[in-house]
């Protein structure tokens, strides 16, 4: 069973910034997919970013240019580099993988939330 633990959350003003990680709990875990969702009170949940093994990434229109997805594979870590939040940006924040493949896994959540 592998874990994903999210970290970096909180709250912030409207254009600032926000980094989150998420750790796998199995150091050799891999899979060709990785990304991040969000769920807002009374929404379903969205995928917001995701990351191929080859590094292709996929962002939903309303974050283009103001969030960055990457993994660190020597840590096996993906983050999300969040820039010029938004107070629609507010929401628990979940990071997943394998969802392409054979097993899924989902974190915990983080929330995130943006005042204006």
């Amino acid at each position: 069973q592998v874990h994903l633990v999210e970290s970096g959350g909180g709250s912030v003003q409207a254009g600032g910034s926000l980094r989150l990680s998420c750790a796998a709990s199995e150091y050799r875990y891999s899979s060709r997919c990785w990304g991040w969702f969000r769920q807002a009170p009374g929404k379903e949940r969205q995928g917001v970013a995701t990351i191929a093994s080859d590094g292709g990434a996929w962002y939903t229109d309303s974050v283009k240019g103001r969030f960055t997805i990457s993994k660190d594979n020597a840590k096996n870590t993906l983050l999300l580099q969040m820039n010029s939040l938004e107070p629609e940006d507010s929401a628990v924040y979940y990071c997943a993988a394998g969802w392409c493949e054979d097993k899924g896994y989902w974190g915990q959540g983080t929330q995130v939330t943006v005042s204006s």
